[in-house]
């Protein structure tokens, strides 16, 4: 860095005074026209991809931050649901939408930085058509049964599901980061059971008692217990929740030290949407989720608010690809 600002001197002498003048002029405007860009952001509504069912935990946020950006910005923000392909038919739409801050992707990032792993074909590059805004919030999995399921705890479920090898189901969104969490689980306590491939909501099956047992996020999860129409068993957090100080962490149960899964929410937007606008965003979302109301609403229904820097959320989502490449790998699993 030191080094360029001489760089910079030693090329100007090589330019004649008028074009230097040109260039000098040329940089100012663009300088300008991105801060008054920023400045003019937004002049129209905002449309945010949510590539999902209505009522997932992306599409409640979604409408959430939507509807508190809406109040700030006096712009409305428009919730458009795309779901299918795993989130890759909403996510694909916003790689290749305008770079102009108009076209959010709000989404598991977490199912995004495991796509890549398991479709050979992915339409778009994470990390090269999408720019990082900022993560939202992260939900551990919630390890729940139906409650026809005969079984308790952890312990009680991987013996239950060894004792019938094959017999217990687990509805899916097929490459989703609930799959790839009852798979972990299922790799590491040696259980086999059936993955049911479903297209609407994993949930809703096991609440019908067609499906057993799934990992999903808390603010799903938690109504239907509430309700009495799943059974909690652990929550897949490094630490217990503070709101559910009696429900275990998966990672309590011996053999499954360590175990870690969850639901991270984030917003992109496609790439070369200028920082300025990118920035401005980043800071109003930051804002919003760190209202105490809001943060009241979202921790008491089992998901933490958490925000960081465009910089840092690219960061987290290439360490993820690769954490969750390594894990397919040893698994072989496909899909086609």
């Amino acid at each position: 860095m030191n080094g360029q600002p001489v760089l910079f001197l030693a090329a100007c002498r090589t330019v004649k005074p008028g074009r230097l003048l040109a260039l000098a002029i040329v940089i100012l405007l663009a300088l300008h026209a991105g801060w008054v860009g920023a400045q003019a952001y937004p002049a129209k509504p905002i449309r945010v991809i949510v590539p999902n069912a209505p009522g997932g935990t992306s599409d409640i946020l979604a409408r959430l931050i939507g509807s508190k950006l809406t109040d700030a910005w006096g712009q409305r923000v428009i919730v458009d649901n795309r779901p299918g392909a795993n989130g890759l038919i909403g996510a694909e739409m916003v790689a290749r939408a305008a770079p102009d801050g108009y076209t959010l992707l709000l989404m598991d990032v977490g199912n995004l930085a495991i796509s890549p792993s398991l479709y050979p074909k992915i339409p778009f590059d994470m990390l090269r058509d999408f720019v990082p805004i900022t993560t939202l919030s992260y939900s551990p999995h919630a390890l729940s049964t139906h409650p026809s399921v005969p079984v308790r705890s952890v312990k009680d479920l991987i013996a239950f599901a060894k004792a019938r090898p094959g017999q217990l189901n687990a509805p899916v969104a097929l490459g989703s980061a609930s799959q790839l969490a009852a798979m972990m689980f299922a790799y590491r306590t040696g259980i086999n059971w059936v993955y049911i491939p479903v297209a609407g909501s994993a949930l809703n099956l096991v609440v019908m008692g067609e499906g057993h047992m799934l990992f999903m996020g808390m603010l799903q999860t938690l109504p239907q217990v509430n309700s009495g129409r799943l059974r909690l068993l652990a929550v897949s957090s490094a630490q217990r929740d503070p709101a559910l100080p009696d429900i275990p962490t998966v990672a309590e149960t011996p053999g499954l030290e360590g175990f870690i899964t969850g639901s991270w929410q984030g917003i992109l937007a496609s790439a070369n949407t200028p920082p300025e606008i990118v920035n401005k965003i980043n800071a109003e979302v930051t804002r919003i989720l760190n209202m105490p109301d809001i943060r009241d609403k979202l921790s008491s229904q089992g998901t933490v608010p958490q925000t960081n820097t465009p910089r840092e959320m690219g960061q987290w989502l290439a360490a993820e690809k690769d954490r969750w490449a390594k894990f397919i790998k040893i698994t072989g699993f496909k899909l086609e």
